[in-house]
């Protein structure tokens, strides 16, 4: 996936007669991030020999300043995580702009604000990030609902009335994560309170197959949209906020994630490989045939109507049997990530 110092948006498999190749489309400075602290935690010749003769320190350090001026906040906060925790750098600059993004009190996603958190928990030692750190957790915690869960934006209000109740996988995966750190970094049992809340609900609602479901109502934890499945929430963020929950001292959901690591090879709806050793890659995800995406929209209408209010046979009208051939490089920064970095919130 490595391109001369770049990461694209993705590996797609083009088929035409016989032939199939993975082409690579777009650049992500994003997963480039990801994949830099993925990859700092295997050995230096590994990441050279990955990299074209780079290390992940240069891939760091690079993608560091091209965040500088990238508007998009989610990157920003990545490179700021990333270089304090793998490189011990302090970026400046990306934390003043962090703390006044939050500072204004404007709208900003739970994802962004999360990682906003761990990459504050992450250079204190470096520079004075706790203002950071606490509007971010506080952020956090002022709009987890009453079953642990968390919405897609900060207010929830400001993600519009039809999907103000909705919250996907990943906000509960960085939410917690980022609160079961900010927990050990500075002996707040509430934060461990809510970070457990959420892993407990997200492991109460997993499927009976192991799946990651997609989408929550935080209103009444209950799952409103399970498909697609993302192959990356069950080998990696799963894993990784699960882990670092354990590491914080709360509760140990090892056989969830077993469960969740089984439906990568035991996955009832498909029968084609995830895993592609031909390729090299490990697809995205098992989605439903649909048109752009309209059972999530469907129930995002339903439920904002009236909380557990689904259309009948939507599984019918639309199987979850497609498979989506695509592999992006977060996903395998992620997955080295996940399971490498054992000892990082324990010493935060």
């Amino acid at each position: 996936m490595h391109q001369n110092g770049f990461f694209p948006h993705t590996m797609r498999l083009i088929t035409k007669g016989d032939e199939r190749t993975v082409r690579p489309e777009g650049d992500s400075l994003r997963y480039a991030i990801n994949c830099g602290l993925g990859l700092s935690f295997i050995s230096e010749a590994e990441q050279r020999q990955i990299l074209g003769g780079s290390s992940a320190r240069d891939v760091i350090l690079a993608t560091a300043k091209r965040a500088e001026t990238s508007d998009d906040p989610g990157a920003v906060a990545l490179a700021a995580w990333t270089a304090a925790e793998a490189e011990n750098i302090f970026t400046a600059r990306l934390f003043e702009r962090l703390t006044d993004l939050l500072a204004s009190r404007q709208p900003v996603a739970t994802v962004d604000c999360s990682w906003m958190l761990i990459a504050a928990v992450a250079a204190r030692k470096l520079g004075d990030t706790y203002d950071l750190a606490v509007m971010a957790k506080e952020r956090l915690m002022a709009a987890q609902g009453a079953y642990g869960l968390f919405p897609h934006r900060l207010p929830a209000s400001s993600n519009g009335k039809l999907r103000a109740h909705i919250g996907c996988f990943a906000d509960q995966v960085y939410s917690t994560q980022g609160l079961a750190r900010f927990a050990v970094a500075y002996q707040d049992q509430a934060a461990l309170v809510a970070a457990d809340a959420c892993g407990a609900r997200i492991c109460q609602l997993q499927g009976p197959d192991g799946q990651w479901w997609w989408h929550y109502d935080v209103r009444n934890g209950t799952v409103v949209e399970g498909y697609p499945v993302y192959s990356v929430h069950q080998h990696a963020m799963a894993p990784m906020a699960l882990l670092d929950l354990r590491e914080a001292g709360g509760v140990d959901h090892m056989g969830a994630l077993v469960k969740g690591l089984q439906w990568l090879v035991r996955h009832p709806e498909v029968s084609e490989p995830m895993i592609c050793e031909q390729d090299a890659v490990i697809w995205r995800k098992a989605a439903r045939r649909e048109p752009k995406k309209a059972v999530r929209a469907l129930s995002a209408v339903t439920t904002a109507l009236k909380p557990g209010l689904h259309l009948p046979g939507l599984d019918r009208a639309f199987p979850p049997n497609q498979v989506d051939h695509e592999c992006r490089p977060y996903e395998l920064g992620w997955l080295l990530y996940a399971w490498l970095s054992g000892g990082v919130v324990a010493n935060s």
